[in-house]
């Protein structure tokens, strides 16, 4: 905090996370300086959305494939099934993308409170966001939907042709030209909308308005916005499994590699697998989400000016009223101009008698 005029201001100390304009390089450090700055908070909220997460998978993948699926489990068996292997992996896709999206509204906040230097816990963490926990939910979830819904709108006439058992050229062609569509149109909206999630948090917007702060604040900035996601992803991925989960792998193939698929030995591999995911998750996610928060800021600092705009504004009173700092300011409108009105005929002379 700082003095000024007799009010306080928060001043910007950008020394773990900039609180300016980021280059694409400065948003993925400040996302890994973020959980540097507040590790026991960042990975106590990532374990938690990981555990659920991956536990969430191990039983969709135990319950509701099927026996066939239960067997796949144990490594050998696994590298003889890709049709089992791509169901499992797609759902572990949707989860995992649901709660890097979850995780980046709660993370928002925290990579917030560390460009001032502000104390971070849990606790606070918690009360950041329990006005919009549920909200939060929802946003996840409506993204996640909106993107297989363009996946899968594309591939309809594929779908309808294979039902309706029309000629092989149009399935062919069906396929051709609606999947690749489908992936694009997926990625396209995803990319447009992904900060939707860190403004409703920030901003206290609803989940219309959060879409549509998205929409403006990716305009002739989507080819940036998805450079930046790829190459975070990209990290991830390499982090995530080549470097944290590859033990995890060689422990299954030693333990359960030659045991074949007897039921006696499908929960001990699916309890290691799933210990493995959350180990490897939790420490990579918020990378993921961290660079999605900064992603926002970074957007309303180059199209709002938002780090001049608080280097102007006087601190909320309260600690509750933080994110007052984060509201879009909405310009004042200089009231129309009027004509000044005559004054009627013999009206003067009367204003003017005693």
């Amino acid at each position: 905090m700082a003095e000024s005029g007799g009010r306080r201001r928060l001043v910007p100390r950008g020394v773990d996370v900039p609180f300016r304009p980021m280059s694409i390089s400065e948003m993925l450090d400040g996302a890994i300086a973020g959980i540097r700055h507040s590790t026991r908070t960042v990975l106590g909220v990532s374990v938690a959305i990981s555990t659920v997460v991956q536990v969430t998978g191990s039983l969709i993948s135990y319950y509701f494939i099927g026996q066939e699926a239960r067997g796949e489990v144990t490594p050998r068996v696994l590298l003889r099934s890709v049709g089992a292997q791509a169901t499992l992996g797609g759902i572990d896709l949707i989860l995992t993308a649901f709660g890097i999206l979850f995780l980046s509204g709660l993370l928002a906040p925290v990579l917030a409170r560390t460009m001032f230097g502000l104390d971070i816990s849990l606790r606070q963490v918690w009360l950041d966001v329990r006005a919009r926990f549920g909200q939060l939910l929802l946003m996840a979830f409506v993204l996640i939907v909106i993107s297989l819904a363009a996946l899968a709108l594309p591939a309809l006439p594929f779908a309808l042709a294979a039902a309706g058992n029309a000629h092989p050229a149009i399935g062919v062609l069906s396929a051709l030209f609606g999947f690749p569509a489908g992936v694009v149109l997926m990625l396209w909206l995803y990319v447009l909308l992904v900060q939707s999630v860190p403004a409703l948090v920030m901003e206290r917007q609803g989940i219309g308005g959060a879409l549509a702060r998205a929409r403006r604040l990716s305009k002739g900035r989507w080819w940036r916005t998805f450079g930046t996601l790829l190459l975070a992803m990209l990290v991830t991925v390499f982090m995530g499994f080549f470097a944290l989960r590859i033990p995890f792998l060689i422990a299954q193939v030693v333990l359960f590699g030659d045991s074949g698929s007897g039921s006696d030995q499908v929960l001990p591999a699916l309890a290691l697998d799933t210990v493995g995911r959350i180990v490897s998750w939790s420490v990579v996610l918020p990378f993921d989400a961290g660079v999605i928060a900064l992603l926002y800021m970074d957007r309303r600092m180059r199209r709002e000016g938002l780090d001049l705009d608080l280097a102007t504004r006087p601190a909320p009173e309260g600690d509750e009223d933080f994110f007052e700092l984060w509201r879009p300011s909405v310009p004042s409108r200089p009231a129309p101009y009027a004509p000044p009105v005559a004054p009627a005929p013999g009206m003067a002379h009367r204003q003017g008698a005693p």
